[in-house]
């Protein structure tokens, strides 16, 4: 039940990508080459080890591996998991006018951003809607460092791209570079002991949202940032493509250290209270709806130059209508678009993720209620196959975070 709870709760698929496949085994390459899908460096290494492939955001991934989804979650919350996540895109931004250029496009305050510092922040429009969510990075080099969402990748380009060439014309010196590194996320407890085993620096000095680039079992020229997208303590390699296999299977060596797959990385995400773009955020929904607010720079707040300010800062004043919420519940798993119903049996709100979680053994999920209902600790009901069965609004995250701050 656990299992295929979770792998329901496995993203739709953002416009224009292929879909996430439900049943069934590994499609055959024909298939994969015929449906235009990429394959990252790994792709080899999670066929031998049994990974089953299935199309995502554009891409052949793996959804799980012969140990089980269930396991693979545990596994990340108990030890340490490797997670191949090379389809997310890597731009570095260059030129005097980078922080400029990147502010004109973001709410985040990125000038304050301290060399080798990152931030999630946001990519807004004209109306408020978030675009998409991105992690810049100010780099002890000479370069921004952002990481986006593949589902997003060609309009996020378009709109970088664009910009750019507005700011060129008027004289400002920026230029962009889409990376072709490999990227891994290596997460879990025990991640840094099993890291620190193959760097010359010292790990405990890397604080959370943090990064350096440095050599990692060999491989030089690797970017380590101190985040992830689980919850646990956990690093993202960027990795030149060519050494991405080598330095995988250095780190699957250990014992403790399991490959995990899509189905892992959902339900992990979920129980740390995390938004999936195109689920729980998308170009109709403002940073006050969902509970983003924090990714509003002090500063960028009180100039309102980011896209879709006006909109944005009137909902930080009226309150917005609506707010994204946690769910707990008992009984059938809670399923992304159902309806959730208020005291009364009316509708208030949708589910926009959800999934048994493996760690409480209990359903968990995050929606949009009206903000009347948002309330932690309100009693509500969610509509599962025509039944109404209860519900409660719960704080995020579900499942405590461990993210490492150095002293």
């Amino acid at each position: 039940m656990l299992r295929a709870g979770c792998r329901a709760a496995l993203p739709r698929r953002p416009p224009g990508s292929a879909p996430l496949s439900g049943a069934g085994g590994a499609p055959p390459g024909g298939t994969e080459a015929a449906a235009g899908l990429k394959r990252t460096p790994l792709d080899a290494l999670h066929r031998s080890r049994g990974g089953r492939m299935v199309p995502f955001a554009g891409w052949s991934l793996p959804l799980h591996y012969g140990q089980g989804h269930l396991q693979s979650h545990l596994h990340t919350r108990r030890h340490c998991s490797l997670f191949d996540v090379s389809h997310m895109p890597q731009t570095r931004v260059y030129g005097r006018d980078r922080v400029r250029f990147m502010e004109s496009l973001v709410v985040g305050d990125i000038a304050e951003l301290k060399p080798g510092q990152g931030t999630l922040t946001l990519l807004t429009n004209e109306r408020g809607g978030i675009v998409d969510d991105l992690i810049v990075t100010n780099t002890s080099e000479d370069h921004l460092y952002v990481v986006s969402n593949a589902g997003c990748a060609d309009k996020d380009l378009a709109i970088m791209r664009g910009r750019a060439a507005e700011l060129q014309a008027t004289g400002s010196d920026i230029h962009l570079e889409v990376s072709d590194n490999a990227l891994l996320a290596l997460q879990g407890p025990s991640m840094a002991r099993v890291l620190q085993a193959g760097l010359s620096d010292d790990l405990a000095k890397l604080s959370f949202m943090n990064s350096i680039t440095t050599t990692v079992f060999g491989v030089p020229g690797c970017r380590v940032t101190r985040c992830g997208y689980t919850g646990e303590d956990g690093v993202e390699i960027s990795v030149p493509a060519g050494q991405a296999v080598e330095l995988a299977e250095r780190l699957l060596h250990v014992p403790e250290v399991w490959p995990a797959g899509l189905a892992a990385r959902d339900s992990l995400r979920l129980e740390a209270g995390l938004c999936l773009y195109g689920n729980d955020i998308d170009e109709t929904t403002t940073p006050a709806e969902a509970g983003l607010l924090w990714t509003l720079g002090k500063r960028r707040r009180t100039a309102m130059d980011f896209p879709g300010a006006a909109i944005i800062m009137a909902q930080v004043k009226e309150k917005p209508k609506r707010k994204r919420v946690g769910l707990t519940s008992v009984g059938p798993p809670i399923r992304p678009h159902m309806v959730i119903l208020g005291p009364k049996g009316t509708p208030v709100g949708t589910v926009t993720s959800g999934c048994p979680s493996p760690s409480l053994g209990k359903n968990i999920a995050m929606g949009y209620v009206e903000a009347a209902h948002s309330r932690a600790g309100t009693a509500l009901a969610v509509e599962v196959r025509k039944k109404q069965h209860p519900a409660v609004v719960t704080k995020m995250p579900f499942v405590p975070t461990q993210y490492y701050m150095a002293k």
